[in-house]
């Protein structure tokens, strides 16, 4: 049996500051410092009796300061991968929001959705995001261990979930799951049928 818990970061300074986050590396705010405190611990109920559990993590400030609260309540070695990262939105990165919302073309309704350009210099396209992001995912799953936890952002976190459950890169351009800053997403797999759950998504109970 394989449980997968993947943690949306809790709120950083770029949220507070109507900035653009992406690749910007902003940290967590005060707020967001003590929401990891309160995710490490909500963990740690769960997985009180596991041994040997690992930890994966963005390389971005705000993710990794929440895995390594989350690393040192756990006893366990915090792994960073560069592909766990946001999407990238390129010059915009750290500009606020309004800059964004000013130059953003959105995707079509219909057509090519993924490899869509949105109209901002250097930002990823889908595509570039969920190919990085199922291709961690991968990499994670290669490990035996029953217990994972892997600590992202929301944007990349829908794309680990269609990686998840099998869902071809080409079929994930109309793809929209909401994750909440500090959302606990436990995903578990059967050793028996080998099926793939969802078993809570974007639990935040622990935040109250």
């Amino acid at each position: 049996m394989r449980n997968l818990y993947v943690v949306t970061h809790p709120e950083a300074t770029h949220h507070v500051d109507g900035l653009v986050g992406g690749w910007f590396d902003s940290d967590l705010t005060a707020r967001g410092r003590a929401h990891a405190e309160l995710i490490a611990q909500a963990l740690a109920d769960r997985l009180s009796s596991a041994a040997g559990v690992e930890v994966f993590s963005s390389d971005l400030l705000r993710a990794r300061r929440t895995a390594e609260v989350i690393g040192e309540r756990l006893a366990a070695r915090v792994v960073l991968d560069t592909d766990l990262r946001e999407k990238s939105y390129g010059e915009a990165g750290g500009r606020p929001q309004a800059w964004l919302d000013e130059r953003f073309i959105p995707p079509p309704a219909n057509g090519e959705r993924m490899r869509h350009d949105e109209g901002v210099s250097g930002a990823e396209t889908k595509w570039e995001l969920a190919v990085r992001t199922y291709a961690a995912l991968e990499r994670i799953l290669r490990s035996k261990a029953e217990h994972q936890v892997v600590v992202t952002h929301g944007g990349t976190a829908t794309f680990l979930l269609a990686a998840w459950i099998g869902m071809p890169i080409d079929a994930a351009g109309l793809v929209g799951i909401r994750f909440s800053p500090g959302g606990i997403t436990h995903l578990r797999e059967d050793d028996y049928f080998h099926n793939r759950w969802i078993v809570q998504l974007n639990d935040t109970h622990h935040l109250a």
